[in-house]
């Protein structure tokens, strides 16, 4: 067969497959016979970030080989040696322009795991070029490039999914289910908190200038920098640690909030919320004297956000969050002596409703029922079997079964984490940050001191997306793009 041919095979097979693919993802390829994929068949994977989490992304949508892995790129390389081991006949590359300028024809999906500010720009370009993306949480920097790709999604009829993996982990059903058969009643209250960050964070903006890393040439760094402003290398950005700077990251909610507040949402079917409000952590490194360190998430944040009442949930409620180790004090219906969450407390998730409490784990594991008639509630241990789980509950596997089977399949609409679902819930993980960044709006007043004049409750109109009481604060919608990097809206 000519490689046109092949290649028209392969576009054929995508685009009008809508076969059930999850037995060859099971049993071994040598004894399928005629239920074997060929090469030409297969889903062609690109990966923007191939390592870190991207490693494991990757790796896991190939799903030992079900899918093509045709390129790599990554500006670090120094971090992606197991990866171009893992998949050496893979193209590799340190501009994701280049390769899918160079590869258009050859690339089917991407996945997409760069630091946060990244997410946008990547996403978007992908799916303009009519390519399939699954785009590690957050999905987006801020709630502006959220609705954007929400919309985009749909408008090039493209496959998606956010890599919060626990939206697909069988547990959530159970949780789903115990609350609509009404066995805690209406949620009025949502604890969430999390031990995070375990990266620097409220430290001082670093201002020495170190040479940059040798896996790395100054136009890889640029590059990295992105749609960001820009900022001379620091091993306070790269690798891991943008997480606690707002120019590349978001922060502790940014991090864990997608895996956590999913929960809440997808159980409750909460939409938009209506008021946010905070607190953070405060740094001292001089008596009497609070650092300010705008550029900088806090160590810790306690923020508050209200939701109407929902078609699943007939009560308006409140999400309280919590990081930076700080975590609710145990509910009565839980015994003194038993850990409110199944990591010993670190992470976790507690709804409140009018007939008990619902405690559920990191990624949704292990939902519990404690009612107020003493009543505990457990969810069915579950039996060992001879076939091996997927990784990460198959949420990669899924997407790529989507992908092959086409925008509005079956499988598609299947998926637990596309932009549909997952647009809104980022625009409510990063409400909070919109919250926390007001708080530290500054000015002088007449006496030559700062005030602090963000420091109040904050009105949310979803549907236009803006703070109505308090204009200063809209501008963390959004944000202002270097130059050159501006996100092509839709």
């Amino acid at each position: 067969m000519s490689d046109s041919k092949q290649q028209n095979s392969r576009r054929d097979f995508l685009k009008t497959s809508s076969l059930a693919l999850g037995s060859f993802f099971i049993v071994p390829r040598h004894v399928l016979g005629k239920g074997y994929i060929a090469p030409s068949d297969k889903l062609n994977i690109a990966a923007i970030g191939a390592g870190g989490k991207g490693q494991s992304d990757i790796i896991n949508a190939y799903n030992n080989g079900a899918s093509n892995i045709v390129a790599l790129c990554d500006v670090d390389w120094g971090r992606t040696k197991g990866t171009f081991e893992k998949f050496p006949n893979a193209k590799k590359y340190r501009d994701f322009r280049v390769m899918l300028q160079e590869m258009s024809k050859d690339i089917d999906a991407v996945t997409i795991s760069t630091p946060d500010h990244f997410h946008a720009y990547a996403a978007m370009q992908c799916m303009q070029m009519g390519k399939h993306v699954y785009v590690q949480k957050p999905l987006t920097h801020n709630i502006a490039e959220a609705r954007m790709l929400t919309k985009a999604a749909r408008k090039y009829k493209v496959v998606t999914q956010m890599g919060n993996q626990g939206s697909s982990n069988p547990a959530q059903n159970t949780a789903i289910k115990w609350f609509d058969e009404g066995k805690i009643g209406a949620v009025h209250t949502v604890n969430i908190w999390t031990n995070r960050p375990v990266w620097p964070q409220g430290i001082p903006v670093p201002t020495d200038k170190p040479p940059l890393i040798e896996s790395m040439s100054p136009k890889d760094w640029d590059t990295w920098v992105g749609p960001a402003q820009w900022v001379d290398y620091h091993p306070l950005y790269h690798p891991f640690k943008w997480r606690g700077w707002w120019n590349f990251g978001t922060g502790a909610l940014g991090d864990i909030g997608c895996h956590t507040i999913d929960s809440a949402f997808r159980i409750l079917g909460l939409g938009y919320p209506t008021e946010v409000e905070c607190s953070v952590g405060a740094v001292f490194i001089k008596d009497w004297t609070p650092e300010y360190i705008p550029e900088g998430c806090p160590p810790s944040s306690h923020v508050e956000i209200k939701f109407p009442a929902t078609k699943k949930n007939k009560s308006a409620m409140k999400m309280i969050w919590m990081d930076g180790g700080i975590r609710p004090m145990h509910p009565d219906l839980i015994p003194a002596n038993e850990a409110i969450s199944n990591d010993g407390g670190a992470n976790g998730i507690i709804l409140t409703g009018t007939k008990g409490i619902m405690t559920i784990g990191m990624y949704g594991n292990d939902p519990k029922i404690y009612l107020n008639s003493g009543e505990k509630i457990e969810a069915p241990k579950v039996t060992p079997t001879d076939v091996k789980p997927l990784p990460e509950y198959g949420h990669q596997v899924s997407w790529t079964e989507a992908c092959k089977a086409g925008y509005d399949s079956k499988a598609h609409k299947a998926l637990t984490s596309s932009f549909d679902y997952s647009g809104p819930l980022t625009e409510t993980v990063l409400m909070g940050n919109l919250a926390i960044r007001s708080y530290m709006l500054r000015k002088k007043n007449e006496k030559g001191n700062f005030d602090f004049y963000g420091r109040n409750k904050l009105i949310w109109n979803g549907g236009d997306m803006k703070i109505t009481n308090f204009d200063d604060a809209n501008q963390f919608v959004g944000r202002e793009y270097r130059e050159g990097w501006k996100i092509a809206d839709v």
